[in-house]
């Protein structure tokens, strides 16, 4: 296992760094919020063990920002905030388990090994529910066409929608641009061709922050990929 472990103690990340070597797992540590999602994207760790209390960025804002770029890591938050409202907080922020200081080791290891099982299993993974799929931070409901985020439906007009779901259509393929414009604007001959920029223009504004980025490619249309990608 790959660790990544932000904590902003000297004497508890070196304590853990230690401990967490000794029981098989490959530990990167960091304790500056700043640079945690430069570590996180060069590292892509099995599991990331968060701290909330940070320099520069905190724990919450750190999460926030992964999630946002499509970070899909299971992350553990480990802090000495033990409230029910702190858990539900980094809860809903995007944590996948919250263990509180202080702690014991063996139900650290355990709870770490246990989010890497079930993220890295297809079988549950994939079990969302049938016909979803996963693209950075955006979650794309197949029966009903919405599209969500952070579990939240996202708010696109017709249009917008109209290309989203010709792109999502054919992933990791460009669509012409001209089948777009069918598809955005049917049978309506009235609308200039260059029409289909513009939604391009305010989708790709609505797409900031989702980990998905849609790309031009000259000649051959539009192609709507994950910036991991």
């Amino acid at each position: 296992m790959q660790l990544l472990l932000v904590e902003d103690d000297p004497t508890m990340q070196a304590t853990l760094h230690r401990a967490l070597t000794r029981r098989g797992i490959e530990v990167t540590a960091t304790g500056d919020g700043g640079t945690v999602l430069r570590h996180w994207i060069a590292r892509q760790p099995d599991a990331v063990v968060l701290d909330l209390t940070l320099p520069g960025l905190d724990g919450l804002q750190v999460l926030k920002q992964a999630r946002d770029k499509g970070l899909r890591t299971p992350v553990l938050i480990l802090t000495a905030r033990g409230t029910v409202g702190d858990r539900v907080i980094g809860l809903n922020a995007g944590a996948d388990d919250y263990l509180p200081k202080p702690f014991d080791l063996d139900e650290l290891e355990a709870r770490l090994r246990a989010l890497v099982r079930r993220c890295s299993d297809p079988a549950v993974s994939n079990a969302m529910t049938p016909g979803t799929v996963q693209l950075g931070a955006i979650r794309y409901d197949k029966e009903s066409g919405a599209l969500y985020r952070h579990g939240e439906v996202m708010e696109f007009t017709p249009r917008e929608l109209a290309l989203m779901h010709a792109l999502l259509a054919q992933p990791g393929h460009a669509v012409a641009k001209e089948r777009l414009y069918e598809l955005v604007f049917p049978g309506q001959l009235d609308v200039q061709y260059e029409a289909i920029e513009v939604v391009v223009y305010r989708l790709r504004k609505k797409l900031a922050g989702t980990g998905l980025t849609l790309m031009t490619l000259r000649g051959l249309g539009y192609l709507l990929r994950t910036d991991e990608a």
